[in-house]
């Protein structure tokens, strides 16, 4: 003789609820425990993996930037020896009475 399903098994399918009705009734206290136990490791979880999606994005990003903080740097260098360049053949040439 089949035995009949009951609600709990008809809507979980075949996975059973940890704690049954009857004993969440008797101790609620302990039933939510349980449910606060299962959503803080859950939270704990999805914390952790959103921080590493968002470390290797920043990661990424810190690279991008100092490759332009490289290409920046390099061409403060040229236009300063550039203008040092300037500045000394200005002086010569005031020396020389070329130029006021």
């Amino acid at each position: 003789m089949a035995k009949a399903k009951s609600a709990v098994e008809t809507v979980a399918g075949t996975v059973k609820p940890p704690i049954s009705f009857k004993e969440f009734a008797k101790e609620p206290v302990k039933g939510l425990m349980f449910i606060c136990i299962i959503a803080v490791g859950y939270l704990y979880v999805d914390i952790k993996m959103t921080n590493s999606n968002t470390q290797k994005t920043m990661n990424e990003k810190i690279t991008k930037l100092e490759g332009k903080v490289d290409q920046l740097t390099e061409a403060l260098r040229r236009s300063d020896s550039t203008l040092s360049a300037a500045a000394s053949k200005i002086a010569v040439l005031q020396e020389l009475g070329k130029i006021k």
